[in-house]
């Protein structure tokens, strides 16, 4: 028996296997609990076949619980995009119905015959940073909603409201300044005012541990993303986490097409265009947005590259879209220095980095065609040659 692929749709408390070999002939399928008892049962079945390999979709989200407790029982997973298994499902016979059992036979077809999926490895530090960011992120939207709360409450008590950007000490200067109340409604604002001013102290401690701490990972990590211009820890951390390995992307278009920031063809026939692109990761493209923001504000070359894109007749959101583009090749340069300088810049088949067999930057993106690339310039026409 050749090499065997067992394809897993991941659940909270279930999953369900089917297990094919190197023609797609089904050997074995079963729907396995997640607890201990149906993880060992199912483990046990897929065992029964020497020459395996898990592929097991969605391993970055659903699928992370169990795609780590296989890793860690010495067993080969590969990862298997979501949207990858979907086109599989729906070019597959039997009409595109969902089901558990469709959608494991999907995805071990997936991992049969796709290219480039990426091996699933144990948790390491960029899983830390990942989940310290991510809370940073939470406490940064709960201080949004209670300063959103202050404003209404001063809104109440004292003619005109507060600024736009408050701080903790502001409102509680306003707070005291304020006329005294007048009556139960207006005491009761007071009141609440005050304890939601009590909250915002105890965020902002939260959010400065969080900041030094996020800093010192950063700096363990041995990235100098900070010391780019428009980058703070939370968005350096955010890069590292969600990035992990820059080796993964090819090519910096291959990593603008990841994050959202390279444009997408949408030519016709002697038309050739291109439009925004909506997809990619948008945590990544929210960093690279706040550091175009930031460097327009400053004399950077950002914000140089910014004017020289206006000058070329483009609008104020073309030539941000471009700036976006450029500042997502300084952050892939500037992250493939730091892995090689950390010893993890080898290349792969072919000498280029990041050009491995078991590894890719497919994501939720699949392939990157060459409208993934820069913004191209205008098409040149040449000359017919005549005919004799």
């Amino acid at each position: 028996m050749g090499r065997v692929v067992i394809g897993m749709d991941p659940h909270k408390r279930s999953a369900t296997i089917e297990a094919i070999d190197e023609r797609e002939k089904v050997l074995a399928q079963g729907r396995f609990g997640t607890d201990t008892e149906g993880y060992q049962q199912m483990l046990a079945a897929g065992r029964a076949f020497s020459d395996r390999v898990w592929a097991v979709e969605g391993c970055s989200g659903i699928g992370r619980h169990i795609a780590q407790r296989l890793v860690a029982d010495g067993e080969p997973v590969l990862d298997v995009p979501a949207k990858l298994s979907a086109r599989v499902r729906v070019f597959d016979t039997g009409q595109g119905r969902k089901t558990d059992p469709v959608d494991a036979h999907s995805i071990a077809v997936a991992g049969l015959r796709s290219r480039g999926l990426r091996t699933v490895t144990p948790d390491g530090i960029t899983v830390v940073v990942r989940l310290l960011v991510d809370r940073r992120d939470e406490l940064g939207r709960a201080r949004t909603d209670i300063i959103s709360r202050i404003h209404h409450l001063l809104l109440e008590l004292i003619p005109g409201g507060a600024k736009k950007f408050l701080t903790r000490g502001q409102a509680s200067y306003l707070l005291r300044t304020a006329p005294p109340p007048a009556g139960i409604v207006a005491a009761t604002r007071h009141d609440l005012a005050r304890e939601l001013i009590e909250e915002l102290t105890t965020i902002d401690a939260k959010i400065r541990a969080a900041d030094k701490q996020l800093r010192q990972l950063v700096a363990d990590h041995g990235s100098t993303l900070t010391e780019l211009h428009g980058i703070g820890p939370s968005g350096a951390a955010r890069l590292i986490g969600d990035i992990a390995d820059i080796h993964r992307f090819g090519t910096a278009a291959h990593f603008a097409s990841w994050n959202g920031t390279a444009p997408l063809e949408a030519s016709s026939g002697d038309q050739r265009r291109h439009r925004l692109s909506r997809v990619g990761n948008r945590r990544i493209n929210r960093v690279l947005h706040i550091m175009a923001i930031v460097q327009l504000r400053r004399d950077t070359p950002g914000r140089a590259y910014y004017r020289r894109r206006l000058a070329e007749g483009k609008t104020t959101m073309e030539a941000l879209r471009a700036l976006k583009r450029h500042l997502s090749d300084v952050v892939f340069k500037r992250m493939l220095h730091d892995a090689r300088r950390g010893g993890a810049g080898e290349t792969g088949p072919g000498g280029h980095s990041g050009a491995t067999l078991q590894s890719s930057a497919d994501g939720p993106i699949p392939t990157a065609a060459s409208s993934d690339k820069s913004q191209p310039g205008p098409a040149t026409t040449k000359p017919k040659t005549k005919s004799p």
